[in-house]
């Protein structure tokens, strides 16, 4: 008998133009936690939908459970061999029950029709094996995303799978629903099952992760015991090179002069921000920190002109500016990167060319026909900055992996000259590597005179890059922090302390 459920020797996949598996490995041991670790685009997200059934490798085997696979045809053929896989991005059919998301293509029958009342029972079962506290008839849409995760979870565990793939399973969680993860991963290790865990969290991944196998473009680095590295010898190893500082070196102070003055900002929305007050100086960093439920992405969508406000003044450079709309907030030279890049950043099935002059059109149009001559060139310059990895312009954004998009939607924005931008959660999901190079062009931002404000659930972040840090707590602003006096017991004294 093998000692591994998994292996995948010598994988290669080509794509148009990319290389984006170059006889890439993974060797998996039952009842572990195997982390795979590695930049965006170093080939994680494609070696596990070769396994999936997504993408067919061209060259490598497979051996699952001591028996060599050919070829795993589609994800039907996956599912039934014990192969589940949640994605990072969830599409639950909204509009239907819980129960019904966890098994549609295979609902129980009776007589010839679905016996609602045998799926309701397994459903109930099956949540109270894994400790889900989740009503099976709640529609789908009415269900928190992290307790959506643990549907998924669920749903995989109903197909008796042996492997799990988890792609980033606690971006979307909170520490408390962290831990109840955890708890879930080490019954479902128990049982014997082995799960394939993908993430950028480093102190998740040593403290969950039995071994860990790291990619680097498209190729196999190696494989060690999480109990015998640290986060230094795992970022080495995935960028090729030391990263001395997690954070470049910020040149200068910000300067004196105000360049946007908020005032008395408070939502229309029920349960939202109330009478929020802040200015952000020329040059600065303003992180705006707080834990989930805060609504810091709320009130910089209401800076922004996606959401309306009960009341509140705003002023560009000393003279008030009306903002009702997001042509007048670029109108005024304000930039937003949304949080969720894929929901209401990319535009997945254009190409990367629309999705980085999609913002700036009337700078590429004559007579009012967009004009590929001027497009073409600003485009490729502007991604040739930000160092974005693509075969072409003209391949669809969906493609590139999660760091490259973000990289595509910040040239996006650059391209309109903004003078003022906000970057939520600049750096979700994306790699170590990609997160400095973020960091580097918000710096050389600054020094080119512009202003920035950024939200981060990551504490080292907002301390590494801010100059100054406003907490929210519930819609309330309860404290600046300036950078000599950051300290994160405070930080986080501040975004709990309200009443």
């Amino acid at each position: 008998m093998s000692d591994y459920v998994l292996e995948m020797n010598d994988i290669v996949k080509r794509f148009p133009g990319v290389l984006a598996l170059d006889h890439a490995n993974l060797k998996v041991r039952p009842g572990t936690v195997h982390a795979l670790m590695g930049e965006n685009g170093a080939g994680k997200s494609t070696l596990m939908k070769c396994l999936f059934g997504l993408y067919h490798p061209d060259e490598g085997e497979i051996i699952y459970q001591g028996q060599k696979i050919t070829d795993i045809p589609n994800t039907k053929a996956a599912l039934n061999m014990g192969i589940t896989m949640i994605h990072q991005e969830l599409h639950p059919i909204r509009f239907r029950p819980v129960m019904e998301n966890v098994w549609i293509g295979r609902f129980p029958l009776k007589y010839g029709f679905v016996d609602h009342d045998k799926m309701y029972r397994d459903t109930v079962a099956l949540f109270k094996e894994i400790g889900l506290n989740v009503d099976p008839l709640a529609r789908a849409g009415t269900v928190s995303p992290s307790n959506l995760q643990l549907v998924e979870i669920a749903r995989a565990v109903s197909y008796n799978a042996r492997i799990i793939i988890m792609d980033e399973p606690t971006s979307s969680l909170t520490e408390n629903e962290v831990e109840y993860l955890f708890n879930i991963i080490n019954k479902l290790r128990s049982e014997g099952r082995s799960i394939i865990y993908i993430s950028h969290k480093m102190e998740e991944i040593l403290r969950i992760s039995d071994d860990v196998t790291i990619m680097r473009d498209g190729k196999y680095v190696g494989t060690w015991q999480a109990k015998d590295i640290d986060q230094d010898f795992i970022i080495r190893n995935m960028v090729g090179r030391d990263l001395s500082n997690r954070f470049p070196a910020r040149e200068g102070q910000p300067g004196k002069d105000v360049v946007l003055k908020v005032e008395h900002f408070t939502s229309a929305a029920k349960r939202s921000f109330v009478d929020v007050n802040f200015e952000l100086h020329q040059g600065e960093i303003l992180g705006i920190g707080g834990l989930v439920g805060a609504q810091r992405t709320e009130l910089v969508e209401s800076i922004f002109g996606l959401r309306p406000l009960k009341e509140g003044h705003i002023y560009k450079n000393g003279q008030e500016i009306k903002i009702k709309s997001v042509r007048d907030a670029k109108k005024n030279g304000i930039a937003l990167l949304t949080e969720e890049r894929r929901q209401t950043g990319i535009f997945g099935i254009l190409s990367i060319l629309d999705n980085t002059v999609i913002a700036a059109q009337q700078q590429f149009a004559n007579g009012g026909i967009l004009d590929n001559a001027k497009r073409v060139p600003a485009a490729a310059q502007s991604c040739k900055e930000l160092n974005v990895k693509m075969p072409n312009l003209a391949v669809p954004i969906k493609n590139l992996s999660g760091g490259n998009q973000q990289k595509v939607l910040i040239a996006r924005w650059l391209l309109t000259n903004s003078d003022i931008i906000i970057f939520d959660e600049p750096t979700r999901g994306i790699d170590v590597g990609a997160k400095y190079e973020i960091y580097t062009l918000m710096l050389e931002q600054i020094k080119k005179g512009k202003s920035i404000i950024m939200i981060s659930s990551e504490m080292p972040e907002l301390m590494g890059m801010a100059d100054r840090i406003m907490v929210m707590c519930e819609g309330h602003v309860t404290g600046f922090v300036d950078k000599e006096h950051f300290d994160q017991v405070e930080i986080m004294r501040l975004a709990s302390s309200f009443k």
